[in-house]
């Protein structure tokens, strides 16, 4: 066991007031302007469903009664024959339509994200095959709600029951659909092109589960049943996953019992970054390489500052806290619009990646999708993950709600329950912990008090570069990221506006159309109206706006894959930090980490976003 002490003393504030140009009186009740409040001290019913494809109200086809997890149906083809009924000149949004996870039997060995030909983990990911018929999901009466520990803070006994719920899981066969190897399949089937849409009408298209909006539902049911089944391997009915609390000071290092030395220790993987092992303090920012000379204090400081951001500013509405929107039809790697949510593309992509053994042909295990879960800790990154869903939701800001479009709602995904039974589950059964039995230990979120200060606030930064810097519309678009890039962003919207017009729509920065080659790591970090030398930052400046991240998804390894997405940066609060609410332009620079040479940006604008309830 490691000797390392991290020790935070927290000092909450003993008075609230509302912040001069403040978002709104809401937001500052719950969320103080203020930075380094703490002193660091770091010592070494859906049958009908699935046979019925819905129209609009006009004009309802019943498909026949075959399974839409079988149904191998075109639906625009399909509307295309029914004599004139639709214009020829389809708008393929026009027929959007929630993504279906097929019956399991249409799976595919995955061949995406990593290098097929040199790989320490199987390419056969999809599930263990069944004759049983996919079951509708029931919502549990258990009679106690399991309680998710903060790992840092788990007992001796916890330990003991935790590692012998992972040593029962992977003493089964690998063909168990309860297996290790089963569950860790699981993701890679859903990230790596084990599934096309094919119970959508589109069987030549890959069903995809991240950089957009079906990220937290996805990863929410997937630990649900995972959950659930190591705790009838070990006869627990309460038995409940710990989350790495990486969010709060005391649990930035990966907790001891999964590294623990001595006897064979079913929680240990042997394909992690050795450099991170206890004491390391994880980087919430991280790019590929460790910042040299970055003191334990500050590095906890920068953590607490990037959480803020993609808590708070950076995830004002439902897409940019979720990602963008993802329906039937749409292309996982040249979707029109897509966007990726302020969480994944940041806290998550790092941990991912900072965990992920760099010595590794495909960064195994937990840098690539494919592999991630073959790792016990990508499990309680994810259940943190899903912590910060609930904790954004219990916040009480106008516009932390899920998305309500019946595209998101009605998503659908095929998993094996704790009885070895096929269950479809839908995204709008999991918005609601206390009807899936299970919550999380409560304990302190001192990133809530981390708001970035500016050191000195300066306006009309960007009308001082109008000279040297081309504005937005006069840039050469695609703009190619392989060195630090600035643009002006001329007329925002509205200036000077009112708490009341604050209320109403938050200012977002849209980074859109960036291409990438998806066979690499990605990552790169926005300013607004910086005036320093922004290759050298750590995040934790004012005028750091977010970042963009993106683990490897390639289709060829012996072929680059461009691919496309979008990032949403929030600007209201952003700009009140840096005092430029009243500023007519913004001044964005774009500064590439670590894979960028082939990041191209199709578009830079600034828009208003509504707030509905």
């Amino acid at each position: 066991m490691t000797s390392f002490l991290c020790l935070t003393i927290f000092t909450p504030p003993t008075s609230t007031k509302t912040l001069q140009n403040s978002t709104s009186h809401r937001r500052s009740e719950s969320f103080l302007k203020q930075t380094h409040r703490f002193k660091i001290s770091c010592i070494a019913d859906r049958d009908d469903d699935e046979k019925r494809l819905i129209l609009p109200e006009t004009q309802k086809l019943i498909l026949p009664t075959t399974s839409l997890d079988t149904a191998n149906v075109d639906r625009r083809n399909l509307l295309l024959g029914l004599g004139g009924l639709y214009s020829t000149s389809l708008n393929p949004a026009a027929f959007a339509a929630p993504i279906t996870t097929p019956d399991i039997s249409t799976c595919v060995p995955s061949s995406i994200g990593f290098d097929p030909t040199n790989t320490v983990r199987t390419k056969a990911c999809c599930p263990p095959a069944t004759s049983k018929p996919i079951k509708k999901f029931e919502f549990p009466n258990d009679r106690a709600t399991r309680i998710r520990p903060a790992a840092h803070t788990v007992s001796k006994e916890y330990i003991a029951k935790y590692k012998s719920a992972i040593k029962a899981m992977r003493d089964l066969p690998d063909d168990h659909p309860h297996s290790f190897v089963s569950q860790a399949k699981i993701h890679c089937a859903y990230c790596n092109g084990g599934y096309t849409q094919v119970a959508s009408g589109f069987p030549k298209i890959e069903l995809q589960i991240h950089n957009a909006w079906l990220f937290f539902p996805f990863h929410r049911w997937y630990l649900y049943f995972y959950e659930r089944i190591l705790g009838k391997l070990i006869n627990d009915p309460t038995f409940a996953l710990p989350y790495w609390n990486w969010d709060n000071p005391a649990g930035m290092t990966l907790p001891d019992f999964f590294e623990e030395d001595g006897k064979v220790n079913p929680a240990f993987d042997a394909y992690r970054n050795c450099n991170h092992r206890p004491p390391a303090t994880i980087d919430l920012n991280y790019a590929g390489n460790d910042i040299l000379g970055l003191s334990c204090g500050q590095q906890i400081s920068t953590n607490m500052i990037v959480m803020y951001r993609q808590m708070v500013t950076n995830a004002g509405d439902p897409l940019s806290f979720f990602g963008g929107k993802y329906s039937a039809g749409d292309d996982a790697i040249a979707n029109g619009d897509p966007s990726v949510g302020s969480i994944e593309a940041g806290c998550h992509t790092a941990v991912h990646r900072w965990m992920g053994n760099p010595r590794m042909p495909n960064s195994e295990d937990m840098g690539n999708f494919y592999s991630a879960g073959y790792d016990p800790v990508f499990y309680v990154l994810h259940t943190n993950i899903d912590r910060m869903w609930k904790l954004w939701k219990e916040m009480d800001i106008k516009g932390h709600t899920e998305p309500r479009e019946p595209d998101w709602l009605n998503a659908s995904y095929v998993f094996y329950n704790e009885n070895e039974e096929l269950v479809r589950v839908y995204n709008k059964d999991c918005v609601r912990l206390e009807k899936l039995k299970y919550d999380y230990e409560v304990v302190p979120i001192p990133w809530k008090y981390s708001r970035p200060v500016a050191r000195t606030k300066k306006s009309n930064i960007a009308l001082l570069s109008v000279e040297t810097v081309k504005e937005a519309q006069d840039s050469k678009f695609p703009l190619k990221l392989d060195k630090i890039r600035k643009v002006l962003v001329m007329k925002r919207p509205i200036i000077n506006r009112s708490l009341e017009d604050k209320e109403n729509a938050n200012e977002v920065l849209l980074i859109k159309e960036i291409m990438f080659n998806s066979h690499k790591f990605v990552k790169f970090d926005v300013f607004v109206n910086a005036q320093y030398d922004v290759s050298e930052s750590f995040g934790d400046e004012s005028e750091f706006a977010g970042s963009f991240g993106q683990l490897p998804h390639n289709h060829n390894p012996n072929e680059d894959m461009l691919m496309r997405s979008a990032i949403r940066f929030g600007l209201t609060e952003l700009l009140e930090d840096i005092g430029a609410t009243n500023d007519e332009f913004i001044l964005v620079t774009l500064v590439p980490k670590v894979g960028c040479e082939e990041v191209t940006i199709g578009e830079i604008k600034v828009q208003l976003v509504p707030i509905t309830d």
